[in-house]
């Protein structure tokens, strides 16, 4: 070999041991003040020593400081269980060391066990289709399981987040799949605080069975009714509202995992996809399947849409009944007063002894959200273009918020002021009596035009209905009392 190339190739030699120990000098100096340097395709980060997430999930919680709130505790749950089901099943395929798997099945434990969820360091909101929510839970888990191996945080050896973690996987199929599996518990959490908050209204009820109040329609007296009945028909809509919920529920048991990117399965062994979703089907304990179409399941998001507005319904009956209270509490000497509403706090700053319905304004007030987390929900559902739906992130962000604070303020609502009203019934019996339902009663016997004059000289005269009916000779006194009676006609 000529001599000068010979020396050529030396110091090349030479630069290339200079760098290596220039490289490792940085990385000693990084780790010995705290950090350690990651790289993704972007390029290097400082990322802090002692965490497990890495450099993808640091720069997405740089790039997002969107909605101060981070991922919902249920969906970093239910991304463990994924990625648990996942390492199982490409172990069964063959593809996946059994150690690894093992390692990537225990750190997920962990996640379900509430461990390590300091470590989900993404925004709620966040562009990318939930690439960055991926992402966060592949490098945690990765680290938990490099660490368990005896490997050093930040080296993914031998667990590497995209390799291993994410095996056979892509966002498209995992972030749709746990946002499923975090929907329907949140629902079933909705559906039993529902169970608890309708004996309360069944209850009321039947202890207001028998006071006999003044219906009304467009605030206008109309016809007699049980106080009751006011309670027991709120009781009948929300069980409706509910059994609807729970049958729409059962969509979300269908998922696209194993679809990977577009629902093709590309990178995914057929082993792997045929086994992948029984077993999230055995890590969660529901029934869920394979989507017949994995590129439909993809790409539309209409499940979540049907289960959103199930929601709405449920809240703006909530909403309705709240309102009705507020109405038939009003006062207590200048409005309905029909109704006591438990004091819970003092309601006003300058008028002494003021009590406002401060829960049921505080249910409308969640109702009006719910209304409009719909809203954003269905229009992230058509937003999506071609093979993909990036905007899941948003729709799950307030289709959660929305299932949350509707069980939190359904428990109040129950707690804090149903089981507590109470009925002012001689108001009640006062106000009926003086009412003009007698007019509609009558009209049956005595006809529509003569009732209407009847109406209209009582109300001249200063008088009730009865006693201007007997003043007008219009029925007898027997045929009065045996028509006025309420229970009659309810």
């Amino acid at each position: 070999m000529d001599t000068d190339l010979m020396k050529v190739e030396q110091e090349t030699d030479l630069m290339k041991v200079d760098d290596n120990l220039a490289a490792e000098v940085q990385e000693t100096t990084q780790r010995h003040h705290g950090y350690r340097m990651e790289r993704d395709s972007i390029g290097e980060l400082p990322v802090p020593e002692h965490v497990y997430y890495g450099v993808q999930s640091l720069r997405a919680s740089k790039n997002f400081p969107i909605t101060g709130n981070r991922l919902h505790p249920e969906l970093i749950r239910n991304l463990a269980r994924v990625k648990k089901a996942c390492a199982r099943a490409n172990q069964a395929a063959g593809i996946l060391d059994e150690n690894i798997a093992r390692a990537i099945v225990s750190a997920c434990d962990d996640i379900l066990n509430d461990l390590w969820h300091e470590q989900f360091i993404v925004d709620a909101i966040q562009g990318g289709a939930g690439t960055s929510a991926n992402m966060n839970a592949n490098e945690v888990i990765a680290n938990i399981a490099t660490e368990r191996m005896g490997g050093r945080r930040g080296d993914y050896n031998p667990v590497h987040p995209n390799d291993h973690v994410n095996m056979s996987q892509s966002t498209n199929d995992v972030f749709p799949t746990a946002g499923k599996l975090s929907v329907i518990s949140l629902v079933n959490v909705f559906v039993k605080v529902l169970e608890d908050f309708i004996p309360k209204l069944d209850a009321k009820a039947a202890e207001f069975n028998e006071v006999y109040k003044m219906g009304r329609t467009q605030l206008q007296d109309a016809v007699p009714m049980r106080l009751g009945q006011s309670f027991s028909a709120a009781a009948s809509a929300l069980r409706r509202n509910m059994e609807h919920l729970k049958s729409i529920e059962k969509t979300l048991y269908t998922v696209n995992l194993g679809g990977t990117a577009i629902g093709t399965g590309i990178n995914a062994s057929p082993v792997y996809m045929d086994l992948v979703v029984p077993m999230l089907a055995d890590v969660s304990g529901i029934e869920l399947e394979q989507a017949e179409n994995l590129i439909d399941a993809t790409q539309n998001l209409d499940s979540f849409v049907m289960i959103s507005g199930a929601v709405k319904a449920a809240a703006v009956t909530l909403s309705k009944f709240a309102n009705d209270l507020r109405i038939l509490s009003s006062g207590p000497r200048t409005g309905f007063n029909e109704l006591n509403l438990p004091p819970v706090q003092n309601g006003s700053s300058i008028m002494p002894g003021k009590i406002n319905p401060v829960i049921p304004e505080a249910v409308s007030q969640v109702a009006f959200s719910v209304i409009g987390n719909d809203v954003t929900i269905t229009m992230a559902a058509e937003g999506g273009q071609l093979e993909l739906n990036a905007f899941e992130p948003v729709l799950f962000y307030k289709l959660f918020e929305s299932l949350d604070t509707l069980s939190q303020v359904v428990h109040v609502f129950g707690k804090d002021c149903i089981d507590g009203i109470t009925a002012n019934k001689e108001d009640i019996t006062e106000r009926l009596e003086n009412s003009t339902y007698l007019a509609t009663v009558l009209s049956k016997t005595i006809g529509y035009e003569r009732s209407a004059t009847l109406a209209h000289e009582a109300e001249k005269a200063g008088k009730s209905i009865r006693e201007m009916a007997l003043i007008m000779e219009v029925v007898t006194e027997e045929e009065l009392e045996r028509l006025a009676f309420p229970g009659n006609y309810c």
